[in-house]
């Protein structure tokens, strides 16, 4: 008989809860756990099918080295020292700027971040890349300077909205709000709320929405400013809201005098009176906005973002109730990085700050490692990611990572990126590992939970986070550790936190390296560096987290990190470990002023500059190059690139090239040819899918295919077809407008 264990899914940042039937050590069915309390039993369908993430053929289970074409297994031993070694050499010989260290981003797990930072400044550097840096650096950098800091990341308070306006968002496949499509239905369906869509397509969130505007692509921008506009010359803006709340305004409302509205929802291909009764109703209701992708990674990325700042900011959304609050947070996703600090770090080669929560953009990697500089990229860890998949211009990424003197792949597959690598280091995956995630997505109470292994460990593999330490130890990055520390560690928790303290009072690198010293201790006793680090970031929980906790129920004390720690064992469900006061949510904004500061200097001439002839001119598409297309469709078939067994999708359409029959018909193609699409950066085949869902001029290309797996490609893979220059001067690849054309193949 096999047993029911309690989980999370790690396929997408929602973390829903799973029940996994394990039969003779085996994950074997899931369902849906109605006691995780974020959940409540729902599951879509990626989650359903977990296992085939869990139980890839490419499996990595011992260290491997490369060997010529191939590679050979190594020991733990011999790999790390050769890792250290060479690692310490790059960094001697060409200083701290020539490593860099890329991961702690996954779906799944978030700990390992952690340790890999702690290597990266133990030997000098700053140089962090993450998913972050890739979808939202201009968002990012908007909310950081309007909000205070970087990791401020506002969300609809969707349970108390009156109007929830998805831009450029598709949350009934890619989720990013629990149990979303549940929420969107039922929002929808309320005679007394209102679902509103804007995006260039009838998404399966467009066709259940009260209202849709069809935008044309890349015109997010324009249309941002031409409804600021609106609200402005019919003086509906919440003054009384703006007096209180924003600094800056009056600087800021300059920049929409004498727009040209009309002139602007022509170019964007839109009905004026649709138009003006939507900035009716976010004048006169409680609204709140989920944008996406497709402002995030649209033609005007960081401009998009701005704008639709000023726009919640002239409504007054932000921070009450029904609005866009700032939910609370078990470990902010990142840190504040200010480019402004003549002290912060930026790229060598092209100059880029680290405005996504303190992370760089993924897009400029090839040029840092391929650019003729002394200090360039010379050496990276690449862990629980898989850039040759999930990032822009892939062969620009194969001739730079070729070009790497050391490349160290932290994996639980034998991946696109991997196959590169000098090294390859096996990982637990995630049901085989304690871990957890820091997604902020509940209001106003916060929940966490902590995964536990439920199923046996093979061969010699280790979480990601012991990996790190074992290459942090053998760099003489951590300090000695006292034998006494050590048998601490396996006695009574508060006696060996005492224990810690007054080794850390006597060792001052102890707290730099706290992570690794609670690996070496705890994380030996526990078998799990992770655990270990969840129980010191407890312990040492800042004011504002104790304080939420309280709220939740938990009895003040000295000894309340441990009792949250201790509950989140008892509780594989999740926890209430927090909750903030929904009545003061502004006190949550960290700027200067304590308002919100609308007015950024740097996006003056970008705001006062865009125009509607001006717009249109640019909008014009090469003759090559006839259609748009959008490089990565969300939809239930794809997860990133962490299912790579494509049996999960047997007799599903799925990794298609997607268009609207009008454009087949005119180029003479068929539904379900094989066709060819050629950017900038190259051609790729594929099956085509007709839908009259698609706009006309536009190509939807799913991310997460292109796979390799045992001997066959399966898919498309469509970073292939995006160029890593062709992005926002804040590194955001711009991937929801590439230029294209489509043939058969």
């Amino acid at each position: 008989m096999g047993e029911w264990k309690k989980t999370g899914c790690v396929l997408c940042s929602q973390n829903c809860g799973l029940e996994v039937l394990v039969e003779n050590g085996r994950m074997v069915k899931v369902k849906g756990d109605r006691e995780n309390l974020k959940s409540r039993g729902y599951l879509c369908r990626k989650g359903v099918n977990v296992v085939h993430h869990q139980y890839p053929k490419d499996r990595i289970t011992e260290p491997l080295k490369r060997k010529g074409s191939g590679f050979e297994p190594v020991g733990w031993d011999r790999a790390i020292g050769e890792i250290a070694d060479r690692l310490g050499r790059v960094v001697a010989e060409h200083g701290p700027r020539s490593f860099a260290y890329m991961g702690g981003s996954t779906q799944g797990g978030h700990f390992e971040a952690a340790f890999g930072l702690g290597v990266l400044r133990g030997l000098g550097s700053r140089y962090y890349y993450s998913s972050s840096g890739q979808e939202f650096s201009g968002q990012w950098w908007v909310q950081g300077r309007v909000f205070g800091k970087q990791y401020n990341i506002t969300g609809p308070d969707e349970h108390a909205t009156e109007m929830l306006v998805a831009w450029g968002w598709n949350g009934m496949q890619s989720h990013q709000m629990p149990r979303a499509p549940l929420e969107l239905k039922a929002i929808s369906e309320d005679p007394k709320r209102l679902l509103v869509v804007i995006d260039p397509r009838e998404s399966e969130t467009a066709a259940i929405a009260n209202m849709h505007l069809p935008l044309r692509p890349g015109t997010d921008a324009l249309l941002m400013k031409a409804m600021i506009a609106i609200i402005l010359n019919e003086k509906k803006e919440n003054r009384d809201y703006i007096e209180r709340h924003v600094e800056g305004w009056e600087r800021v409302r300059l920049w929409f005098d004498g727009f040209d509205v009309e002139g602007a929802l022509s170019v964007c291909g839109l009905e004026p009176e649709k138009v003006r009764g939507l900035c009716e109703l976010m004048a006169t209701r409680r609204w709140s906005v989920h944008p996406d992708l497709g402002v995030f990674m649209g033609r005007t990325s960081t401009l998009s973002s701005y704008l639709l700042h000023i726009l919640g900011a002239a409504c007054g959304i932000y921070c009450v109730p029904g609005g866009n609050i700032i939910p609370g947070f078990v470990m902010p996703l990142g840190f504040h990085a200010d480019e402004r600090d003549p002290k912060t770090w930026r790229t060598v080669a092209t100059g880029m700050p680290p405005v996504a929560a303190g992370s760089f953009p993924p897009s400029v990697v090839p040029e840092e490692i391929l650019g003729d500089h002394d200090e360039r990229l010379r050496a990276m860890i690449v862990s629980a990611c898989n850039p040759l998949r999930s990032y822009p211009d892939t062969a620009a990424y194969e001739r730079a990572f070729g070009a790497l003197d050391l490349l160290v792949v932290n994996e639980i597959v034998m991946s696109e990126t991997a196959r590169l690598a000098h090294y390859v280091l096996p990982c637990r995956s995630f049901y085989e590992s304690y871990d957890a995630t820091f997604f902020p997505y509940t209001y106003p109470k916060i929940h966490f939970q902590l995964r536990r292994p439920i199923v046996p460990v093979p061969g010699s593999c280790l979480e990601a986070a012991q990996i790190h330490t074992l290459i942090a130890d053998r760099l003489g990055l951590i300090p000695e550790i006292p034998d006494e520390l050590v048998a601490a560690a396996k006695g009574e928790r508060l006696a060996f936190g005492a224990k810690l303290m007054e080794y850390a009072g006597k060792e001052p690198a102890a707290l730099k390296r706290m992570p690794f010293v609670l690996a070496k201790t705890l994380g030996r006793v526990w078998d799990s560096a992770n655990l270990a680090a969840l129980w010191g970031m407890m312990m040492t929980a800042p004011k504002a987290f104790r304080e939420n906790a309280v709220r939740a129920g938990f009895k003040p004390g000295m000894d309340l990190g441990d009792r949250v720690f201790q509950a989140l064992l008892d509780s594989p469900s999740g926890v209430w470990v927090g909750e903030l006061d929904p009545s003061d949510n502004m006190s949550q904004i960290k700027t200067d002023s304590g308002k919100i500061e609308i007015f950024i200097p740097e996006m003056e001439e970008e705001v006062r500059s865009l125009q509607p002839a001006s717009e249109k001119k640019k909008l014009e598409l090469p003759k090559e190059f006839p259609l748009i297309m959008s490089a990565g469709r969300h939809y239930d078939c794809n997860a990133n690139t962490l299912m790579r067994d494509p049996e999960w999708n047997r007799g599903r359409r799925a990794g298609t090239i997607a268009m609207s029959p009008d454009d087949a018909k005119a180029l003479g193609l068929s539904d379900g040819q094989e066709v060819r699409v050629t950017t900038e950066a190259g051609s790729a085949v594929g099956e085509l899918e007709l839908s009259v869902r698609i706009r006309p001029g536009t190509v939807l290309i799913p991310h997460g295919f292109g796979l390799v797996y045992g001997d066959t490609t399966h898919g498309l893979n469509v970073n292939s077809l995006t160029k890593n220059t062709h992005r926002d001067p804040l590194g955001t690849p711009l991937h929801r407008y590439v230029p294209c054309r489509v043939e058969g193949a």
